[in-house]
């Protein structure tokens, strides 16, 4: 368990874990993504939010850089002074009113633009999730195997996210900052002097190119930290989830000394982390001091030559100040930026795998099943190897007729988890084909197909949710009387009543409010309210007791009416009476037959049979 080593080697483990490699930002091929997303989102009133939040945008700009001449104007006009009082005076409330009008527009501009594009915001994000989602779920079965379902999820999560935060922060805060500029470059040139202009630009291209150096040397202090929170968060989780184990080896202190020093090395991350950021903020001060104090002076020159007016001093340190406000948080900004534009890389980048198994162009539904006994499947010289394994299966071929029950077993390994995949389309054969009447699986689309083919594995999962959503998971328009049905087939009625809630029972994650035996019966129950041509029993009763296994058996018998059964088997006790079983071995058929069959002949399966009825006397 992770977590009780010694606190030296704990605190190297930390401090030199290797950090994640970094990767590569398209930024142009994200921001393309990213306004195909904004396009494609339906969001309602679409063009008109877009173009609405734009004008927005740069009025509040326009009008940011605009009121500090206003206000300039009337200070000049009170400072010089000419008419009388009265006038003077209303002529500077006038202007001071007016500065103060633009200013409240400029403020209000963005909050009215964040209004207007919230719903086209929140509509990308949805669009992109929903996406993203549906496609990971039509990916194959390798590569949810390959996938840590956690780091999957978040993924999806944090791609969805940063769409929101790339448009609000790039697109609407710091792009229009450049035009504001721009803008205000332009203004500080042509109503003052273009040193003005130059004072302006060097300051926040000097403030720009600093805050981005730091912040890349940020990055990985940034990470050290989060690796050290990581840790520390890992140790506790570790030892309060395996609290038993902890207390059967008295290894309290060994946890606690862990998760301390973990807490020493998250302490050091955290202090360099501040240190590093206060260095940043220190710098960004100083940068915008110094311009403020070089537009300062070089109004205050002219001014005293007679070429600016007092008011002039103030609108030009004001539109320099302006600037400032949106630039104070470019170091958050920039590493969030590139964090988001890393998210949402790793999101396209799952959007862009393709299926292993995908409908193929004018793929049929599967066609009305001819014979009410079932459906035939069968395997055509099928063959697979998966790529980590040194064996896979060779050439199978057998059939199962409607209404027949073959069983297939074998030792662990031979093959027969492959089997029932390529009988429900989770893979396609390397070689050879599955069909299902006489249609290849491939030529079939997969939603018809397996709503014709129902499984019940050998460990039932189940939604966090009630007993009848679980049941009816197989056939959404199913009544309630059916569902009913079904349970009372899968011997699960009598212990649902018994429930205080009864159907509407919450199972818990995965089902595991429920026993084993409750879980397989539930997914008994949902395979039986699927109604299938074809059922597929991965060793469905593995974990009942011998009662509920015999009832169920004898369920089993009678659910195979009006359909074929393809049983995997471990427990050869349970599959005495099928039509015909396959034995496996290394990924080939080396028996096949009745049981009787079977025994007689001496071979693999004898052999199985004997190991697993020795000591329980002879049994035919």
């Amino acid at each position: 368990m992770r977590g009780f080593g010694s606190a030296p080697s704990a605190r190297k483990a930390v401090s030199g874990a290797v950090a994640a490699p970094e990767v590569k930002i398209r930024f142009w091929s994200a921001m393309a993504d990213l306004f195909r997303l904004v396009l494609r989102s339906d969001a309602p009133g679409l063009r008109w939010r877009v173009t609405v939040a734009l004008v927005f945008t740069l009025i509040g700009k326009a009008l940011g850089v605009v009121a500090p001449l206003l206000l300039g104007a009337a200070v000049n006009r009170l400072a010089a002074g000419q008419g009388g009082a009265a006038t003077v005076t209303w002529t500077f409330a006038g202007l001071a009113t007016g500065w103060a009008l633009v200013r409240f527009i400029s403020s209000a501009a963005p909050q009215a633009r964040d209004a207007v594009f919230t719903p086209v915001a929140q509509a990308a994000q949805n669009r992109a999730a929903v996406e993203t989602f549906g496609h990971a779920l039509s990916l194959s079965i390798d590569f949810h195997q390959s996938k840590r379902t956690g780091s999957l999820s978040r993924v999806i999560d944090r791609g969805a996210r940063s769409m929101d935060f790339l448009l609000r922060s790039l697109v609407f805060n710091l792009g229009p900052t450049a035009i504001e500029l721009v803008m205000a470059a332009a203004v500080l040139a042509k109503a003052y002097d273009w040193r003005f202009a130059a004072i302006a630009l060097l300051t926040v291209g000097v403030y720009g190119y600093l805050t981005f150096a730091i912040s890349d040397w940020r990055i990985g202090h940034r990470r050290a930290l989060n690796e050290a929170d990581a840790e520390a968060a890992g140790r506790a989780v570790d030892a309060l989830i395996n609290y038993e184990t902890v207390k059967s080896f008295g290894g309290e202190a060994r946890a606690v000394a862990g998760y301390g020093n973990a807490l020493g090395v998250y302490g050091d991350a955290q202090i360099k982390a501040t240190n590093s950021l206060t260095l940043l903020n220190i710098v960004q001060s100083g940068v915008m001091s110094i311009g403020l104090g070089g537009m300062a002076v070089l109004a205050g020159i002219e001014a005293s030559s007679g070429r600016m007016g007092p008011g002039d001093v103030t609108a030009a340190v004001l539109i320099l100040i302006n600037l400032y406000a949106p630039l104070n948080i470019l170091g958050f900004a920039y590493r969030e930026i590139r964090q988001s534009l890393i998210d949402m890389e790793a999101m396209l980048d799952l959007r862009r795998q393709t299926a292993d198994v995908a409908d193929r162009p004018g793929a049929i539904p599967v066609p009305p099943c001819a014979d009410q006994r079932g459906g035939a499947i069968a395997f055509e010289a099928v063959s697979f190897r998966h790529g980590a394994r040194s064996e896979g299966l060779a050439e199978v071929s057998f059939s199962v007729a409607p209404g027949h029950t073959v069983a297939i077993v074998g030792p662990s390994g031979a093959g027969k988890t492959t089997l029932v995949r390529l009988a429900l389309r989770m893979i396609d054969p390397q070689a050879g084909r599955v069909t299902l009447d006489g249609h290849d699986l491939r030529d079939l689309q997969q939603a018809s197909l397996r709503r014709a083919v129902a499984l019940v594995p050998q460990d039932v999962a189940l939604f966090n949710e009630t007993l009848l959503s679980n049941i009816g998971f197989a056939r959404p328009e199913a009544t309630e009387a059916d569902i009913w049905a079904a349970a009372e087939a899968a011997e699960l009625g009598e212990f649902i009543r018994n429930l205080p809630e009864g159907m509407a029972t919450k199972v818990g994650e995965r089902g595991l409010k429920l026993s084993g035996g409750e879980r397989q019966r539930v997914g008994i129950a949902r395979a039986l309210l699927a109604q299938p041509r074809v059922l597929i029993l991965d060793e469905a009763t593995s974990a009942l007791d011998s009662r509920t296994e015999s009832a169920i058996q004898e369920t089993l018998r009678k659910a195979r009416a009006g359909r074929t059964t393809l049983v995997v088997a471990h427990r050869l006790s349970t599959i005495v009476d099928a039509d015909e079983i396959v034995v496996l071995r290394r990924g080939r058929i080396v028996e096949r037959g009745p049981h009787a069959d079977l025994l007689a002949a001496g071979g693999e399966y004898a052999a199985l049979w004997r190991r697993q009825t020795r000591g329980r006397g002879p049994e035919a």
